[in-house]
């Protein structure tokens, strides 16, 4: 019974949360949604002229893919839709067989997103999540603090009521808004300024208040009484009052073979995109995220997006800052905030309208604000130096290039940080406390300690494969002792490089009178070394079960001449030995 419930829960993974639910999660997730419903309006519209799309796709794609998305993967609090870096490569991939806008060009998308989804859900039951947990926490919070002050920037022209051009860099937009700083519109300033204050005082002493509902209500009455059509406050423009209509993607041979490859390039960057933005709010909410999951619920959001006329979805860090910062406690706030906007679209188009822009920019400001973790980067500043440098690499990629690029390259910079780490295991050189009465094995940098002459004990700390095994095998040859005995406790893993290089040192130990020696090996390595071809020079006299095996063993291998003359007798057997007359 508990196995069929397992079963259940892993093909349906919203059976975790939904007993979880009462009233108060779902009111909180309610709220939630609807203030993510309204914020994603004029975003949704904007991401779909960039991706070449009619406006009305940009808010089919937030609607069916997030409430999918939402059922199947594992992040509480990921909302998953249309974003800037996947608009772009829908445009680019496909404007090269298509006029942008034409029913060819939004077919096309829609194959390409089918196609997309097929690869994420490949990769997710091929359980090829686990290469998320590669990016580095440090990778999460550079990309994260970068892509907030991204999102910052971008809405500083609606703050301000200037005109910035679309789809510039980081530095050109800052460039163009400081140049257009002196036609600044005060009204829209102002209002911008109202509503972040507003929502910054409810977040700060009524947190469990829908404040951003309240400061964009209180934007929208300012711009009421402002007259914003006289005094050129932008407001969010009527849009078309319809559901996502039923659709057909393009299945010819001919079409697929066009869109393949730009389709893997968009599943990849919406998988990056969307773990990472999970992991980045797990940070903050001490979630677990299930990386398979994650890969399945988005490749399902994209196949089921499809047949329902939304282009290419991924997790949005707009959307999703909000979600959080908005109290959702569970996934259902996904589902609510695509049900609310299919209901503002539907019902009540008209009415949107009259939301001011400059009051959804102040909103986002105060998102950007909280996805910075200072607390974290500050923590790491201190801490390691190269988690710093991954951090800030990120930080400034994601700032100055392409933002997948700025993601592949934290990635690749926290691979080799990994390798570098991983291919030079520690080794800890040990001695018997003499005084201590069991004379505990002690490490000798901590507590200067004698060494028996003849044996040199070593702890290795980490694994021995084959990128390991050149920097272990260099280190073992420079030990000028006959005698070697490793504390293996530490060892989680050995390839057979890592036993070929084991017999190479055996085989030179026995050539000049010693031996190489393992105590607490794991079961696995052991397995290794018992092989026929193995087992002639790494035999049961060379591997023991504890350390008073191990010096007993190795004790009467030594050279007793040495043995009378050591001034040290570290071992309990040394005393066996008469010192010299």
């Amino acid at each position: 019974m508990q196995s069929h419930t397992h079963r259940l829960k892993t093909i349906f993974p919203f059976l975790h949360w939904l007993p979880k639910l009462n009233n108060q999660t779902i009111q909180a997730d309610l709220i939630a949604g609807i203030t993510n419903a309204i914020i994603v309006l004029p975003q949704g519209v904007a991401y779909a002229l960039i991706a070449g799309m009619p406006p009305e796709y940009g808010l089919y794609a937030a609607i069916i893919p997030a409430i999918i998305a939402a059922l199947f993967g594992s992040s509480y609090h990921l909302i998953s839709g249309p974003t800037v870096a996947m608009s772009i490569v829908v445009f680019s991939s496909i404007s090269i067989y298509a006029e942008p806008g034409s029913s060819q060009f939004i077919q096309m998308a829609l194959t390409m997103t089918f196609l997309a989804g097929v690869f994420q859900l490949m990769l997710g039951m091929a359980r090829l999540g686990t290469l998320v947990n590669f990016v580095s926490h440090s990778v999460v919070i550079g990309f994260t603090a970068g892509a907030a002050i991204i999102i910052a920037t971008s809405q500083l022209k609606n703050v301000f009521g200037v005109h910035v051009p679309s789809g510039e860099s980081f530095i050109h937009t800052w460039i163009d808004l400081i140049k257009a700083l002196p036609e600044t519109n005060y009204y829209t300033l102002s209002i911008a300024i109202v509503t972040f204050i507003v929502a910054f005082g409810f977040k700060k002493y009524a947190p469990k208040w829908p404040g951003m509902l309240f400061a964009m209500v209180i934007g929208g009455l300012m711009a009421y009484f402002m007259d914003a059509e006289a005094n050129g406050i932008k407001l969010v423009g009527e849009i078309p009052a319809s559901l996502p209509p039923l659709s057909l993607p393009d299945f010819s041979i001919q079409t697929i073979k066009q869109l393949a490859p730009g389709a893997l390039a968009i599943a990849v960057l919406g998988l990056v995109e969307a773990v990472s933005i999970a992991r980045a709010v797990a940070t903050r909410s001490h979630q677990q995220i299930d990386g398979n999951q994650e890969f399945i619920g988005q490749g399902l959001s994209n196949i089921g997006g499809a047949f329902f006329s939304s282009y290419a979805a991924s997790g949005s860090f707009t959307r999703t800052g909000v979600n959080y910062e908005s109290g959702a406690k569970t996934p259902l706030a996904a589902i609510f905030a695509g049900i609310s906007l299919a209901l503002i679209v539907l019902l009540i188009a008209p009415l949107t309208a009259y939301v001011p822009i400059p009051s959804m920019a102040g909103i986002l400001l105060l998102v950007s604000y909280g996805l910075i973790d200072f607390h974290h980067i500050k923590a790491i500043m201190v801490t390691s130096r190269s988690e710093m440098a991954t951090l800030v690499v990120t930080f400034f990629a994601t700032l100055f290039l392409e933002l997948e690029f700025a993601i592949y390259a934290g990635v690749m910079l926290s691979l080799v940080i990994y390798l570098n780490r991983t291919s030079k295991p520690k080794m800890v050189v040990l001695a018997p406390d003499t005084d201590d009465i069991s004379r505990r094995f002690t490490n000798i940098e901590k507590k200067p300690l004698p060494q028996c002459p003849q044996v040199q004990v070593e702890r290795l700390d980490g694994s021995l494969f084959f990128g390991a095994v050149s920097y272990v095998s260099k280190k073992w040859q420079e030990v000028e002792k006959k005698h070697l005995l490793i504390m293996s406790n530490g060892i989680n893993f050995v390839d057979v490089a890592g036993v070929e290089t084991i017999v190479q040192e055996a085989k030179r130990r026995q050539a000049i009178g010693g031996g190489l020696y393992f105590v607490n090996m794991k079961a696995e390595a052991r397995k290794l070394l018992e092989k026929p071809e193995y087992a002639k020079l790494i035999s049961d006299e060379h591997i023991f079960d504890s350390k008073t095996e191990a010096v007993q063993g190795i004790f009467i291998r030594l050279d007793k001449d040495i043995c009378r003359k050591c001034p040290h007798r570290v071992f309990h057997e040394c005393q066996s030995i008469p010192a010299p007359e």
